[in-house]
């Protein structure tokens, strides 16, 4: 799926796959992790330098998280979380990369929401200010097969809906609302 963002007066596009972990190796996984998806969302932004800095916040509910699937939490890059930044990536067109998988192939349902925004650096505090976002997944079912789920394109209530738990959880930062939607320009 490639979703589109305008930031600086400039258009933009994310193009997002997701796809089952033929050979974990490859991709710094242990052989387990055969099955189960990689989800690689590559900014593609005309713009240079700190005009195209960007961080990815990824938000995960899953059946086996804190609240037993009933909410999200975050997924910082294991490397970093315990650091009080939002972002589980961020640089210049930064891509955000992510193989979730289990040891045991127990029954679960995981959804990611992630979130490409932005931080202006000309500001006095420390904000989050999304571009465009989208939802993807996996279910393990009872027979322990992995079904991989569709990438959707998220829109503004989704993100409003998880700034209270953003707040919370990183109180150094300010998490803007959404302003507009990202559109869908093609599939992939």
């Amino acid at each position: 799926m490639i979703l589109s963002f305008a930031h600086d007066d400039m258009q933009g596009s994310v193009a997002v796959t997701v796809e089952q972990v033929a050979d974990p190796t490859a991709i710094g996984k242990h052989p387990s992790a055969a099955g189960f998806p990689s989800c690689t969302a590559v900014v593609d932004y005309p713009g240079q330098g700190y005009r195209a800095l960007f961080g990815w916040v990824q938000l995960v509910r899953s059946t086996d998280n804190s609240s037993g699937g009933a909410g999200f939490d975050m997924d910082p890059l294991r490397l970093f979380e315990d650091s009080p930044s939002p972002y589980a990536f961020f640089g210049v067109r930064p891509t955000l990369f992510d193989a979730p998988s289990r040891v045991e192939r127990d029954p679960l349902h995981w959804t990611a929401h992630s979130y490409l925004a932005r931080t202006p650096l000309d500001d006095d505090e420390r904000q989050v200010r999304p571009l465009l976002g989208f939802s993807w997944g996996f279910d393990i079912d009872a027979n322990r097969h992995i079904t991989l789920r569709p990438v959707q394109a998220l829109a503004a209530a989704d993100w409003n809906a998880h700034l209270p738990y953003l707040a919370a959880s990183h109180p150094g930062w300010a998490f803007d609302g959404w302003r507009s939607s990202p559109t869908e320009s093609g599939l992939r």
